[in-house]
């Protein structure tokens, strides 16, 4: 008889994975490349701008036509005069202006038009436009005015991304551990920073038009990919939906749903029962809901505007840093364009751990305000710490800009995505799926606005000295903290009497969770 060896351990492993968890491991895996490549397009810009303008004397064998006085001949015009900085700010701004008014329409044109269509679309569309900011280095084009047309468009059509992936992961994930997963999800920012970065720095002292075209294909490639796979419902291919499933699963760990003198008798026939009567409650409460939530509806859910607020000042922070990193680096510890670029990305590095960390602090304790409020008060302090001695070495200068990433992208992550996602699935909204595409474009839309000024501010002050740049952007950060005040304070009062109770009362813990945004 022919022996026959045991199924061979990747097959066992493939087949005790369920196929609701292949699916659900698909959208993640889709939905994370396909918003690196958005943040992958939007870097270049910053590490280019130390190649658009140069201090050309200290370039060997200039040509012999150059004036000995011209320090500006290998600069790119129109940037190659006194006002550069203020020149290559306005094209942050049109850019971030564009982003900010458009993220407040994206949400309500994303709940009413098929995602994938709307998502994959607008990844194409800003692979065009990225491209066409690149060609200009091929055609030779000097007018400011098409840079800035460019950017316009490019910031309308980015604002498909945001909405439509968190949309995505709402319907096919639950709200168990998500911050924690959605921190580990969220680091697709920073690594679409980091990849932008590597890519543009790659180009950027030989062809500089590169910088831009490489990524515009790569968003578009990725524009492509989500046409042929994203799946926008568990429904749409059989899979049973998170949501309601999960909440049934708290409802019987809880012990809230049966008396317990007959649990142990009517166990398994009343879980069977309470499921099927959570699905149908669950439908009838969509039933309810057919239309998508208003933009003031969506304003009235509990800690959307004092998120949207906060977010409004951490993300000037962040997108300062994003935008002007780069040539803060070049300037002020005088590295080449390459290596700057390179260097900022140990800011996103630290952006990876602190979201991860945010988003796995929030899920213990159940505090998001809190989370993100101690994160913006260290922030203060380091960042006047990393202006005054971030540049005296390279060690300094690469620990802190870890430690600076980590503590600016933590809060901006968890509001912009577990926060965001419990808020668009508010119990208030009574099961209304619409909702999460609209609260996420107002809150995200709300910290565009903050993204459009830092930058633009940035481009003005550091005219002047870094030091008021800076100064900037400790203010922003605290005014953040201060919007969340009130969310804080109700989360310690709900939260303190729960580390009193025995491990029995754990209810009260979840129950206290659930209700921090009310």
């Amino acid at each position: 008889m022919t022996m026959r060896s045991p199924l061979a351990p990747a097959i066992r492993l493939l087949r005790a994975v369920s196929r609701d968890s292949w699916y659900r491991g698909l959208i993640i895996v889709l939905t994370f490349l396909f918003y690196t490549s958005y943040h992958l397009s939007r870097k270049p810009l910053s590490v280019v701008k130390g190649q658009l303008h140069q201090n050309c004397s200290a370039i060997p064998n200039p040509p012999a036509n150059i004036s000995g006085n011209d320090t500006t001949w290998c600069s790119w015009a129109p940037f190659d005069k006194s006002n550069y900085k203020e020149l290559l700010g306005s094209l942050d701004t049109s850019f971030l202006v564009a982003y900010a008014i458009g993220m407040f329409f994206s949400g309500i044109f994303g709940e009413r038009l098929p995602m994938r269509y709307y998502l994959s679309g607008g990844m194409m569309l800003c692979g065009v436009f990225t491209a066409f900011l690149g060609l200009g280095y091929y055609w030779k084009i000097h007018a400011l005015w098409y840079y800035i047309l460019f950017q316009i468009l490019n910031g309308l059509a980015q604002t498909t991304g945001w909405p439509s992936v968190v949309a995505c992961m709402g319907n096919w994930f639950g709200k168990g551990r998500r911050g924690f997963i959605m921190g580990i999800w969220n680091s697709h920012t920073a690594v679409g920073n980091i990849l932008g970065s590597l890519i543009a720095g790659a180009f950027v002292s030989s062809a500089w038009g590169l910088s831009f075209i490489v990524p515009g294909i790569i968003i578009g490639i990725c524009g492509i990919i989500c046409f042929f796979f994203l799946i926008e419902y568990p429904e749409d291919v059989d899979c049973a939906p998170t949501l309601p499933n999960e909440e049934v699963k708290e409802e019987l760990e809880n012990g809230q749903v049966m008396n317990s003198s007959t649990e142990n008798i009517f166990k398994s026939q009343a879980n069977s029962d309470l499921e099927e009567s959570a699905m149908a409650s669950s439908s009838q409460q969509l039933a309810e809901h057919p239309h998508a939530i208003s933009f003031w509806g969506a304003l009235t859910i509990p800690g959307v505007v004092e998120f949207s607020l906060c977010l409004l000042f951490a993300k000037l922070v962040s997108y300062t840093f994003l935008y002007w990193l780069p040539l803060y680096i070049s300037n002020v510890a005088h590295f080449d364009p390459k290596t700057a670029g390179d260097m900022s990305t140990l800011f996103d590095a630290g952006g990876i751990v602190g979201g991860i960390l945010a988003g796995a602090i929030s899920d213990y304790t159940g505090g998001s305000a809190i989370t993100c409020s101690i994160m913006l008060l260290l922030t203060a302090p380091m960042l006047f710490i990393y202006n005054q001695f971030g540049q005296t070495a390279v060690s300094a200068t690469v620990a802190m800009l870890v430690v600076c990433g980590m503590l600016v992208n933590g809060p901006y992550s968890l509001i912009t995505t577990a926060v965001s996602a419990d808020l668009g699935t508010h119990e208030s909204l009574r099961g209304n799926a619409k909702a999460l595409s609209t609260v996420t474009a107002i809150i995200d839309g709300s910290g565009s606005i903050g993204a459009a000024l830092g930058p633009t501010l940035a481009s003005v002050l550091s005219g002047k000295s870094w030091n008021y740049v800076f100064y900037m952007l400790i203010a922003a950060d605290l005014l953040a903290f201060l919007f969340l005040v009130r969310l804080v304070y109700k989360e310690i009062k709900e939260l303190c009497p729960c580390f009193k109770q025995t491990k029995g009362d754990s209810v009260t813990l979840k129950q206290s969770k659930s209700e921090t945004f009310e």
